[in-house]
């Protein structure tokens, strides 16, 4: 998954002035002082970190390439025909620097696979949980569109892939990135056997989605969940949001699978909100309890987005340790009270708008 490397242009533009800043950019991306964020560095950096934490107890997976039939599952024909097209390619997708190199496509197949690898190693037996370390990230991707750096949407496709080949009726899927996942809310939104969480910066932050009043669709109302978060919320307001609106939709709703689209984006160091490194392994304990508890503990973490390497590292640190140690001391958090008011007033609008959290 390190062949993807996307150039660091943005694409044409008509304005003078997006035109004055792509020639800039160029100067930078030529002189070598700036480049794509979603760079192999990225997913390279928490590989090292994984090893170094490796005690024995971690049992590492070569990825399966996902195929064609299984990504089709979540992505119509028309996309998966423009992803071939684009196979040994380096150009710009979309104004929001989506961009692919020569290594890209066949990357973001390997990534998918990795998350179904993961699906099947916590159902066959080899593995309590897993984390898959992949890139490029998924949640932007819609089932028809590549979007936000994002070509296919890996926790889609392994949601789709836990239900055709291992029997799952139901799935959760909780996304802790700070960009809301507009891909896989839509491509979920009228399914009611899949459940979406998601806590994300609120719009006008991107991709601008994420509405409190988007429940869901026709009979999947109710199962789509926003908690829509205030600049510099920090972590007692994301816990708040798990243990008031999460937990007891997922105990209503029962899933067989429990399913994290991960990003560490949401740290200090990338300026959309104030979660300390630490919270990734509150997180985490929550996760992993609620899966004990609701599906014979089967949970898998996928990486989607996180941009600084330090913080980014420690997160990662966090969530392995957590997973790797059941029930170890938690490290402490930060006690700003700042989003406290959004998720409470979330919780009592959520309350009136899902079966799942209505008595």
């Amino acid at each position: 998954m390190l062949q993807h490397q996307p150039p660091g242009l943005e694409p044409g533009m008509r304005d003078y002035h997006a035109r004055q800043l792509r020639a800039r950019l160029g100067e930078l991306v030529a002189s070598g002082l700036w480049r794509h964020p979603e760079r192999p560095e990225r997913l390279s950096s928490l590989v090292e970190r994984a090893r170094e934490l490796d005690d024995g107890r971690l049992l590492w997976l070569a990825p399966e390439r996902a195929d064609e039939p299984t990504v089709r599952r979540a992505h119509t024909g028309g996309h998966m025909q423009r992803l071939d097209k684009l196979r040994g390619r380096k150009r710009m997708l979309a104004i929001d620097s989506t961009a692919v190199s020569p290594g890209s496509v066949d990357a973001a197949f390997r990534a998918a696979g990795a998350v179904c690898t993961g699906v099947d190693a916590v159902f066959d037996g080899r593995a309590a949980s897993a984390f898959a370390l992949v890139r490029p990230p998924g949640h932007h991707a819609s089932a028809a569109h590549y979007r936000g750096f994002c070509l296919i949407n890996n926790v889609a496709v392994a949601a789709e892939h836990a239900k055709a080949v291992h029997g799952v009726e139901r799935v959760l899927i909780v996304d802790w990135d700070i960009h809301h996942g507009n891909g896989t809310a839509s491509i979920f939104a009228a399914d009611p056997d899949v459940l979406f969480f998601d806590l994300h910066r609120a719009a006008p932050y991107y991709p601008g989605s994420g509405a409190l009043e988007d429940v869901g669709q026709g009979r999947a109302r109710g199962t789509n969940l926003n908690v829509p978060l205030p600049a510099e919320t920090s972590d007692l307001a994301v816990l708040e949001a798990i243990d008031r609106i999460l937990v007891p939709a997922a105990r209503r709703f029962r899933p067989g699978l429990i399913l994290v689209s991960a990003g560490f984006d949401g740290t200090s160091e990338h300026l959309a909100c104030r979660f300390s490194r630490e919270l990734y392994a509150h997180l985490t304990d929550r996760m992993q309890r609620l899966a004990d508890e609701l599906c014979h503990g089967r949970l898998v973490l996928a990486l989607e987005g996180g941009y600084h390497l330090d913080p980014m590292r420690e997160a990662l640190a966090h969530c392995m340790r957590t997973l790797s140690e059941p029930g170890s001391e938690l490290p402490p958090i930060r006690r700003s009270r700042i989003g406290l008011p959004a998720v409470r007033e979330a919780a009592d609008f959520l309350a009136g708008q899902s079966y799942l959290l209505q008595d």
